[in-house]
């Protein structure tokens, strides 16, 4: 499961990274929360957690005009004689969006489905009502950094007895930026008249999870699907729909790219923000932690 996950590149270095067309995170977004979100929407977060609002990149194609037929995601201007032939359709815009992190999908009656749907199982996405229309339809990707995750330490106890847990960070080997696989939605609320204000739609998104890699699963059993740049093109297509090229894309990659160091414990809490949250923890902090490469335990 991710949970958790740092993503600190700026609004320019992200539409440049993905060869973003429309930069569309300053347009009007709901939100979920009740208070503002901290740090704001479409800054650098380094504690990014479920519900807050996320830059997200997809593609997607323009709304059909007034009095057209939208059919399967593509736009078919309505002919103006029947003897005209029939409009091409619209080419896909790649887009970075501000999206809420929980996905609720379109026939939700409320948006609370969204707390329960931060992740889904790539292995099993294609088969699942909640995704499998839009794993073919409504794919994303999540910039980051890397992410967080707890490991249960096999000799380590907390205050009441319990195993202890210590988060690590997890990022590339060669440092460059991560691309998660994640799938978005968009969600109508009926009690909102206006379907112009922006109020009316809540879109959401959830990241996809595999099986952890060799080294990581000392860390935990899941990890975030992780999209190398060539498989992105691919994976943002809107036309790409046939179930199997979906499942190309969805197995897990050659183990090797990542390495996971452990942080401080501050990251549990959703207000600690800042880049220390990435630093190593020193050594004489690890209390029966596993080294995710070595499997030896360090700290007793």
């Amino acid at each position: 499961m991710c949970g958790r996950y740092a993503a600190s590149q700026s609004t320019a270095e992200l539409a440049l990274e993905f060869e973003v067309d429309q930069d569309r995170t300053g347009e009007p977004s709901r939100s979920v929360l009740v208070n503002p979100q901290q740090p704001p929407a479409g800054s650098a977060d380094y504690n990014m957690a479920p519900t807050k609002q996320a830059r997200v990149v997809l593609s997607s194609r323009p709304r059909p005009p007034h009095g057209s037929v939208d059919t399967g995601g593509t736009a078919a201007a309505a002919p103006s004689a029947p003897s005209a032939p029939p409009a091409s359709p619209a080419e896909s815009v790649r887009q970075l969006r501000l999206l809420t992190w929980g996905l609720v999908p379109s026939w939700s009656k409320t948006p609370t489905t969204g707390l329960r749907m931060i992740n889904a199982r790539a292995e099993t996405v294609l088969g699942k009502g909640a995704f499998a229309r839009a794993v073919l339809r409504r794919r994303c990707l999540v910039p980051a950094d890397g992410w967080f995750e707890w490991q249960v330490s096999p000799t380590a106890r907390d205050a009441k007895g319990r195993p202890r847990k210590q988060p690590f960070f997890i990022h590339r080997g060669d440092g460059d930026p991560i691309a998660f696989g994640g799938l978005f939605e968009h969600w109508r609320d009926p009690a909102v008249e206006d379907s112009d204000d922006p109020r009316a739609w809540l879109s959401t998104f959830t990241i996809l999870t595999t099986v952890a890699e060799p080294g990581l699963d000392r860390i935990h059993d899941r990890q975030p699907l992780v999209l190398d740049p060539d498989q992105w093109s691919a994976w943002l297509d809107p036309d790409l729909q046939d179930p199997d090229a979906v499942a190309g894309l969805l197995l897990p990659a050659a183990p090797g790219r990542f390495v996971g160091h452990p942080v401080t414990a501050a990251v549990g809490a959703a207000a600690s923000n800042g880049p220390q949250l990435l630093d190593p923890l020193p050594p004489d902090q690890l209390h029966g932690v596993v080294d995710p490469m070595s499997g030896e335990v360090l700290g007793g």
